[in-house]
Parts: structure tokens; sequence; C-alpha cells
């Protein structure tokens, strides 16, 4: 885990030659609607909760950007009206290919490290992994004034669950809307 988080870290200061200018540092936010697929899930349900967080634009070239993003981000899903709240710390490094002016689509990796977890108040975090990874795509549209507007989905490529003699595997899956802003 601490490999991987260095390599990012390695990454994004790799692009440290672009003109500093260009980068772009801002704020996001929007609604998840989360789940989890695999075993077991016949009655699952979606739950709809909300991600927060900050976000860069590197430009590597006319029509492609690399976008780091960390996230605080609220997901889980519900069993028979019991909902497991899951909140993560996600760092999704993205890939953005502008189609059009503003207009761009959006694939890249994601790591989560779990926060908190948590079945109607009741600490369950020993009950799921701490390490979460996936693979986002997407769509956004950026406005000149620095507004810009995203969907991703996040496809869970591990398995959370953590319980001891289970064999049952899941992974997470969550639907994103987002509003952010780049300040400069």
């Amino acid at each position: 885990m601490k490999k991987i988080l260095v390599l990012a870290v390695i990454t994004v200061l790799g692009f440290a030659n672009v003109n500093a200018q260009e980068i772009k540092f801002g704020v996001k936010g929007g609604l998840n609607f989360s789940t989890v697929s695999g075993d077991n899930t016949e009655n699952i349900d979606y739950v709809t909760s909300y991600n927060i967080g900050v976000v860069s634009e590197i430009p590597l070239s006319e029509k492609f950007s690399f976008q780091p993003e960390i996230l605080y981000s609220r997901q889980g899903y519900s069993f028979n009206n019991d909902v497991v709240a899951l909140n993560y710390l996600n760092v999704p490094l993205i890939g953005k290919y502008y189609i059009t002016k503003g207009f761009s689509v959006e694939a890249g990796p994601q790591i989560g490290f779990l926060l908190s977890a948590k079945n109607e108040k009741v600490n369950v975090k020993d009950s799921f992994n701490t390490f979460d990874f996936g693979v986002n795509f997407g769509l956004g549209y950026k406005l000149e004034n620095g507004l810009n507007f995203g969907a991703r989905y996040n496809l869970g490529l591990t398995d959370i669950n953590n319980i001891e003699g289970s064999s049952s595997k899941n992974k997470n899956g969550v639907f994103q809307i987002s509003v952010g802003y780049f300040f400069f």
C-alpha cells in the first residue's frame, strides 16, 4: 500500500517540468450512488451520499491532462433496510482527453483507504479491508471561468470483505456526479 502511494506521489512530482502557470487547483463535491456487487448481493440496494475534496489539473498536451484528486467519499450499501456506511479517503489518478473545448472523457485508477465503517451506528470496520483499488470511467465539462461538472463510475476491483471464515467476495461500485471550481 505504501509503495502505491509513493508511486502516485512520484508520478505527480514527475510532471513538475510542466509550466506551473498552466496547472490548475480547485475543489469539487457531489453525490455518490453506491452499492456492492459480488456474492450474496440479492437483497443489496444503493445508498445515496456525498463526496468532497481537492483536485488539480496538469495539462500534458492540448488535448490530454492528468487530474489527481483527494476525495472524502461516503459510500456503502443498504441490506434489508440496514445501511452500511463506508467512509473512504480516495485518491483518483485520472487521465482526461478533451474531445472538444471543455468536454472530456476520463479514465484512471483509484486508491481508497477505509477511514470508518458503521452499520446503524455500530463500528464494523474490522469486517472490511482497509485498502480498496478501483478504476474510474467518466465524462467532464469545464467552463472557461473554472466551473466544471463531472459524471463518473468507480468500478471496484478488490474484495472489500475481511470477515474471518467467509468466502464471500464483494466489490464497491459508485456512480458519482460532481460540481467543482478551479481557482487558478
